[in-house]
């Protein structure tokens, strides 16, 4: 997970990313050069997430704003084969990015969401919070993460056992990403 921040009119060098998707924290326009000599400018909205096939690429921030986001790249070979969700217990899910490796999904938790000690998911997930909030996340008998600022991460490994809970008694936004 890496984290991306281009002030406006930020150049980068050349370099190679792995498939990844990424996830704007703000919107940005980008352009991204590749070695061929020819470049492509994107749009970045807030929160909505973008799959990424691997590639070399320049990007420079062509906007008015900050380039702030973080890409989630994937070092395996091949996908996995894991099934990733298409409901979960209290909670409310909406597909913002799909690839062959994962899912990028927003998620609403409801204010009575909880997953018990131990629960485990046969995927990979990387939680991202969307803004200030308590929700409590226990990961793998490590003391909980309790309070969230915009932009937090957490990795959960698949298999891995793990406690959440909503503690903030309103609904709680955020994206995760479903690794496959």
């Amino acid at each position: 997970i890496l984290k991306i921040d281009y002030k406006a009119g930020a150049k980068s060098a050349m370099h190679s990313h792995p498939d990844a998707i990424m996830v704007p924290l703000g919107s940005a326009k980008g352009r991204f050069a590749t070695p061929d000599g020819k470049s492509e400018d994107r749009e970045m909205t807030s929160e909505v997430p973008l799959y990424t096939p691997a590639t070399t690429h320049n990007p420079t921030n062509v906007g008015t704003t900050p380039l702030d986001g973080l890409l989630i790249e994937f070092k395996t070979p091949k996908p996995g084969t894991a099934a990733l969700p298409t409901a979960r217990p209290g909670m409310s899910m909406k597909v913002l990015a799909e690839g062959p490796r994962a899912m990028a999904y927003r998620m609403t938790a409801d204010p009575s969401f909880s997953e018990p000690a131990g629960t485990k998911h046969e995927y990979d997930q990387v939680v991202v919070a969307l803004s200030s909030s308590k929700m409590s996340l226990a990961i793998d008998g490590k003391p909980a993460k309790e309070s969230w600022a915009r932009g937090d991460v957490q990795f959960i490994g698949r298999g891995t056992a793990h406690e959440s809970k909503n503690a903030a008694g309103k609904p709680v936004d955020f994206i995760i990403v479903a690794i496959k």
